[in-house]
């Protein structure tokens, strides 16, 4: 069954529509506006879910002439990560007005989440590389506004702005990897297909061959690596998503457990079948495995329980990124199924870690204990989703785990990647330890004991309860039978993430195997390494703490703060207040720019440089160019302008000479309007006696480069002859009067080619009074400092020069320096 095209389009429209009006719902349901995000979010899962068993694409014509469209692909994978958000989007939505009570910017505050949801269904359904991109990054910019929601707070705006640095740098990694993907899809499937993803999957091997054909399947594999990485908080850029915690919770929730950080993920399982090989195994198992158990680690370290469930969620997306690097089938349902089960088990979590906040009053994890006397409903929901995140059978998140290491076993047995082939399954087996460890620490914060300090701790409303609730008994479901969540959506994602997708099952092992035997060390180990808890956490916490290197934020800090005072010293240096220097600065930059643009495009040859002129031409030439000497050689300002305007009035018998009077005529009142003006002026440019080391030189290279690069300019522009230009000039002659509004071709040719020619001279009409300006400024200037100097001169003194006891402004005259009488 084909996608209906309206129904992905409102699906994916719908919570934009939604933000734009967020301002209107707030002020007719005040707090009430999350129930209508609620809303918003239920429809969009509807209209999701009528597309439930399609599968294909569906465009908008975006740009034509580019073949760039708005294109969107519906199958398994993509409707399970798009009704997560929607899903899950609904009971934040739901949990936010309780928890969001009394704060202030809650317009700002549900319109970013709507755009946000929407910007995630947009990831998900988008097939065109441009609309991919687009989707991504407005990602990172709803969760630069949900992050740094606190905006009085430092560390929450610390928070936003590392977030957004780290993942929007990410993103322009993988911009560029899609502009190779798209030059060579270009090659392989036609321009039509230049940007459509959609069509590049179907065409995977033909793909693959050719980037490798191409020497860039590295390149747009390391690429797209880093863009996912970043976005997923992968090793070693993993330490945004701990600092993201800044956030209120219920964003926390939605963004950084179920969403925002699986988009990376999504998009890696996404190109899979496409660039799966030997370095796709090594590369993301690798980074997979590696993020799982430092995370995990870290987490042990924690003391916030937000910190705890953020380091838990990075570990978690390892697991993730490490199943989808494996190349077997294995590795596929691993991703697929993990990524589904963490949703529900991790969103539950946060919005725990919320209650606990909002009723508790804190969450420092020494300081909480024993809740489950106090909140009991809440300890049977963190029952059941801890030992879910721990991977206790016959819990949801069980399942995956074990699939796994069914992958990490079935690489070292058919893979040929030597010491890897053993190192895989033990550092699995090493950071699902942590994981079983601080899954029990978080579930002790209920049935621990209770701490004397911990005051009263209230009854969460029923609005706080109901979201964790319902994922909970989803976890649930799927706990009681898996099956049925690889029945209903699990096996259409697989489809489409797996080179050979077969039939999934799953289910409590009935018999041993190595990975039954893994997952039996790793929870044995656990209980058994859990009384010694607290010195593994004084232990990882130490260590980390001594070692800055190592230190989450410690790379962040120095490189950004490095650049910062590095910009802050370039920003002085050239912005000294001297208009010289603005010019230097901004002629060496153009040049810069100009003279690399024509090396790269290949614009520059020698066989262009070739001069035709007639004797009389040459001779004009010749003139200008002693001229041009005469200027450099003249003692004075005055000189040097007249001097000047021997070169403006070569030019004008160049032309006539070239046979254009007009626009000698020009160029004759032109240079002579300019050389009065500059009469007029030179009087009034301030003497200066002090001359800067170095400045000739100076002015001497950045003459000789502003030269070269004007010479250069005129030589490939006006030597620039695009192949049939004769059929062009044909072309524009028939359409001009037609379509350019004119009655006949003159006219059209003046208004469409001088008009360019007219706004330049307007620049430099603009230029010339901006310095005029800018030197009577400078007169004015000098003449009050010369005033002020003058014993008879203004007799104002400044504050600091007032005796302490008259107030500022008073004047010796007895007079007051502005202001009213009174």
């Amino acid at each position: 069954m084909s996608p209906d095209l309206a129904m992905v389009v409102a699906a994916v429209a719908l919570p934009f529509i939604a933000a734009a009006l967020t301002p209107l719902f707030f002020r007719v349901l005040g707090e009430g506006t999350g129930f209508a995000g609620t809303v918003v979010a239920l429809a969009s899962f509807g209209l999701l879910a009528t597309q439930y068993g399609s599968e294909g694409s569906v465009a908008l014509e975006w740009i034509p002439a580019l073949n760039i469209a708005l294109r969107f692909h519906v199958d398994g994978w993509a409707l399970l990560f798009a009704l997560l958000a929607c899903g899950i989007g609904a009971l934040i939505f739901t949990y936010s007005p309780a928890y969001m009570h009394g704060q202030a910017g809650l317009v700002r505050y549900y319109a970013a989440l709507l755009a946000f949801m929407g910007s995630i269904v947009g990831v998900a359904l988008a097939a065109d590389l441009i609309s991919i991109f687009l989707f991504w990054e407005l990602t990172s910019l709803a969760s630069f506004v949900l992050i740094g929601y606190y905006t009085a707070d430092d560390s929450s705006q610390y928070a936003a702005r590392m977030a957004m640095f780290i993942t929007v740098g990410g993103g322009l990694f993988l911009l560029v990897g899609f502009l190779f993907l798209s030059i060579v899809a270009g090659d392989v499937l036609g321009p039509g297909a230049a940007f459509d993803l959609a069509a590049m999957l179907e065409e995977s091997d033909a793909m693959a061959a050719a980037l490798r054909e191409r020497g860039l399947f590295l390149p747009v594999l390391g690429l797209l690596a880093i863009g996912a990485g970043t976005k997923s908080a992968q090793v070693p850029l993993h330490f945004w998503l701990p600092n993201a915690m800044a956030a209120p919770t219920p964003v926390s929730a939605f963004l950084h457990s179920a969403t925002m950080v699986k988009v990376g993920v999504y998009f890696i399982g996404r190109v899979r079948p496409m660039l799966v090989g030997p370095e796709w195994l090594f590369l993301f198992a690798t980074l997979g495995l590696t993020t799982m158990t430092v995370c995990a680690i870290m987490a042990v370290a924690s003391t916030d329980i937000k910190e705890l469930l953020a380091y838990s969620t990075a570990s978690h997306l390892g697991l993730m990124v490490a199943g989808f690097g494996f190349t077997s089938v294995y590795g596929a349902e691993t991703g697929v199924f993990h990524l589904l089960n963490h949703a529900l088990f991790k969103a539950a979590l946060f919005l725990v870690a919320g209650i606990v906040a909002h009723e508790a009053g804190t969450r420092e994890i020494t300081k909480l204990g024993g809740l489950r006397h106090d909140l009991p409903v809440t300890a049977v929901i963190t029952t059941v989703v801890a030992l879910s995140m721990a991977g206790i059978p016959p819990f949801n998140g069980f399942y995956s785990k074990e699939l796994l290491f069914e992958a990490a076993v079935e690489a070292s047995h058919h893979h040929d990647i030597g010491i890897l082939g053993w190192l895989f399954p033990a550092v699995a087996v090493f950071g699902s330890i942590f994981t079983v460890l601080y899954s029990l620490r978080f579930l002790s914060l209920f049935f621990g004991e209770r701490p004397e300090a911990l005051g009263h701790v209230h009854r969460p409303p029923v609005t706080l309860l109901v979201p964790p609730t319902v994922l909970a008994l989803l976890a649930a479901v799927v706990s009681v039978d898996p099956q049925l969540a690889v029945d209903a959506i699990v096996q259409s994602g697989l489809e489409a993430t797996a080179v050979d997708p077969q039939e999934m099952h799953v289910g409590i092992p009935t018999s041993y195997s190595t990975p039954v035997g893994m997952s039996a060390v790793t929870i044995g180990v656990g209980l058994v390494a859990y009384p010694f808890y607290g010195r593994l956490h004084d232990g990882i916490r130490g260590f980390v703490g001594s070692t800055p290197p190592i230190r989450p934020n410690w790379w962040y800090d120095t490189i950004v703060e490095g650049l910062s005072d590095e910009g802050r010293s370039f920003a002085e240096y050239v912005h000294d207040g001297h208009l010289r220097t603005y010019a230097s600065w901004t002629l060496c930059a153009t040049c810069a720019l100009a003279l690399t643009g024509f090396v790269a495009a290949g614009a520059i040859a020698p066989a262009e440089f070739g001069l035709e002129a007639t004797p009389s031409i040459t001779l004009v030439l010749l003139v200008a160019v002693v001229g041009a000497l005469a200027v450099v050689l003249s003692d004075t300002h005055v000189a040097g302008v007249l001097t000047l305007s021997i070169l403006g009035f070569m030019i004008a018998i160049f032309y006539i000479l070239a046979s254009a009077p007009d626009l000698a005529l020009t160029q004759l009142v032109v240079e002579t309007l300019v050389l009065v003006i500059f009469l007029l002026v030179i009087e009034e440019i301030p003497s200066s006696d002090r001359i800067e080391i170095g400045a000739p030189v100076r002015d001497v290279v950045l003459s000789l480069a502003v030269g070269a690069t004007a010479f250069v300019t005129v030589l490939v522009t006006t030597g620039a002859r695009p192949d049939g230009s004769s059929d062009i000039a044909r072309y524009y002659a028939e359409r001009a009067v037609p379509e350019g509004g004119g009655t006949n071709i003159v006219n059209v040719t003046l208004v469409d080619f001088r008009g360019f020619d007219t706004l330049g001279e307007l620049a430099v009409v603009a230029l010339a009074a901006i310095s005029i300006l800018t030197l009577i400024v400078m007169r004015g200037r000098s003449e009050g400092d010369a005033l002020t100097d003058m014993p008879n001169g203004n007799n104002e003194l400044t504050d600091d020069e007032l005796p302490d006891d008259e107030p500022a402004g008073t004047r010796r005259d007895g007079g007051s320096s502005g202001g009213d009488d009174e």
